[in-house]
């Protein structure tokens, strides 16, 4: 594979190389597509399009926010806002209306794309001045009052006229009359942490590209390649390494534009047969707990042979097969970041010689900051750091080796929008990223992350316990979904969502008083196993049935805040 060689790490420069080397190619198209936008019309819809924007007053540093799901209309839109030197700021599509509207307050956007199912969002919400808001499908000015109507006439006339504005401006050779520089803002990325805080993360052109540029020595991707998109574009993780990666190396990409439920993603692996997807572990782990574990354990034959090392090995190589079938027969890449992952599945893909890797990274390292090729990785570590990224543990334990990781590299932000104050905090003294992570590193440069800073537990007598490490006990129980460990009162409580698929299969035919009873002593059987395994120290003293699903950001993590006081 040619390592791309740009004139500069800017993301204007990401798509000229595109247009140079991959004009021709596929580039972006959603599942069902019969003509994908090529390279070459993705480089002059975003040309023309940044073009319109200097037309609509927009110019350099202006900010620009995009709330869409995800489409080829969204790449073409990001492209062109930083390609004319403005920042973008994508909004996640789940946020609250609430959240929207303070994003767009403040990073004083002037102009939001925003998608005709996402526009209520914003609709009746007081901006002051307000932005120009523009349809993402058809590139076309709107107003907060449109009807739907409206939006059905601009969808088919918009888009056909912005096409021949382009092709005028392209005739024209309009050129922007300034070009953004690698240390330029390009993008502000409004995270919804686990804390309840959020925070704008300020990226330059080359954090962004830097870290796209990075992942080429870890994996190899090229033209020939498919990629999937399940994931949200607004996420770090999905635009650097599904949307910037891919121009850089002429990849397509197709766009799932619905949440990856097993209905939706299974027709659209046998449509695309992808070659690299991105993937979160929540997505996975449910097709382990769902599609995989009941086959390998559903009956008392199968559930003996799977306590049994050996044989429980060769079962997880043949489901592998099978697995990988599932996803087209193609992949090669099964890029795994965003949040912990549960052991059991981790197990499951390694054993299976699935060809996984499992990263980690954070928004505020444009995103990621180590990761090992397939083949590379080791159970229960994210890899070592990529190219260019030093990673150290900071305040480390000389007991247990562990400690916050702090980063340094090409790819760390500039600090937070309008936040001096925590955008100092973030930094240690000699500039070092401060992740909030805490974890080792061995050796061979491998991390092991332990869990978050802000997460750790203090046990009776002083003994650090980490309530991830704890939660990764419960996942030995089929019937749980999620867990979130907690310090209730001085000790450790644990709130458990249950299956209840399959707990009422177990419980089918009891009557309700009888199956409130059986639940209890289910979850109570599942306190003492965990008991069982865990340090005095870390025992659970109170479990709690989680009726509902947890709420969590859009890596899927909970958000614990909403829940320790409980």
């Amino acid at each position: 594979m040619t390592e791309p060689i740009l004139p500069a790490q800017t993301l204007r420069h990401v798509l000229d190389y595109s247009l140079a080397h991959f004009a021709d190619r596929p580039a972006l198209s959603s599942i069902g597509d019969e003509t994908p936008l090529t390279y070459r019309e993705l480089h002059e819809s975003a040309s023309g399009l940044s073009d319109w924007l200097v037309e609509q007053g927009i110019g350099f540093g202006d900010t620009v926010a995009i709330l869409s799901e995800n489409s080829p209309h969204w790449g073409m839109a990001y492209f062109a806002i930083t390609g004319m030197g403005a920042v973008a700021v994508p909004i996640l599509t789940e946020f609250h209306a609430d959240a929207v509207a303070h994003i767009i307050r403040h990073s004083g956007a002037k102009a939001v794309f925003v998608s005709e199912k996402l526009f209520p969002k914003i609709a009746d919400a007081v901006f002051d001045p307000t932005p120009l808001f523009i349809s993402i499908e058809s590139f076309s000015p709107i107003s907060q009052g449109m009807t739907r109507d409206m939006w059905l006439e601009i969808k088919s006339k918009g888009l056909r006229e912005f096409r021949k504005w382009r092709d005028k401006a392209m005739r024209l050779a309009q050129r922007i009359p300034r070009e953004p520089a690698e240390d330029d803002l390009a993008a502000i990325i409004y995270t919804s942490g686990t804390t309840g805080h959020s925070k704008g993360v300020m990226l330059s052109h080359r954090n962004i590209v830097a870290n796209a540029s990075a992942v080429r020595h870890i994996v190899h991707v090229d033209e020939y390649d498919r990629m999937l998109s399940i994931l949200p574009l607004p996420h770090t993780f999905e635009c650097t390494l599904g949307l910037v990666l891919p121009a850089l190396h002429g990849v397509h990409v197709h766009y799932l534009d619905k949440p990856p439920t097993g209905r939706v993603l299974l027709p659209a692996l046998a449509r695309v047969r992808p070659t690299v997807m991105l993937s979160v572990p929540l997505v996975i782990e449910k097709i382990f707990k769902v599609n995989v574990l009941p086959k390998l354990t559903g009956n008392f034959f199968s559930r003996f042979f799977y306590r049994i090392g050996p044989t429980r090995k060769l079962m997880h190589r043949m489901a592998g097969k099978k697995l990988l079938s599932t996803f087209g027969g193609k992949l090669r890449l099964l890029a795994i970041g965003g949040a912990p992952m549960a052991a059991d599945a981790e197990r499951f893909l390694d054993e299976a010689r699935f060809p996984y890797t499992v990263g980690y990274g954070l928004t505020e390292a444009s995103p990621l900051l180590s990761g090992a090729a397939p083949g590379k990785t080791r159970m229960y570590s994210s890899g070592p750091a990529i190219p260019g990224v030093t990673l150290r543990i900071g305040d480390i334990n000389p007991l247990s080796g562990e400690g916050e990781i702090e980063a340094y590299g090409p790819n760390i932000m500039q600090g937070y929008y309008k936040m001096p104050e925590i955008s100092e905090e973030a930094f240690s003294s000699d500039h070092w990223l401060r992740t909030g992570d805490l974890g080792s590193i061995d050796r061979g440069g491998y991390v092991y992350i332990k869990g978050r800073c802000k997460n750790l537990i203090l046990g009776p007598s002083g003994e650090n316990i980490y309530p991830e490490e704890v939660e990764s006990f419960f996942f030995g129980s089929p019937y749980v979904l999620e867990v979130l460990v907690y310090q209730h009162e001085g000790k450790l409580a644990a709130r458990v969502h249950l299956d209840m698929e399959k707990v009422d299969e177990q419980l089918a035919g009891l009557g309700e008083k009888e199956m409130q009873e059986k639940r209890a002593a289910l979850l109570e059987e599942m306190r003492s196993q965990v008991n069982g395994k865990v340090s005095s120290f870390a025992r659970i003293h109170r479990i709690i049935e989680q009726v509902e699903p947890f709420e969590k950001t859009a890596t899927h993590k909970i958000k614990r805040y909403l829940y320790v006081d409980s």
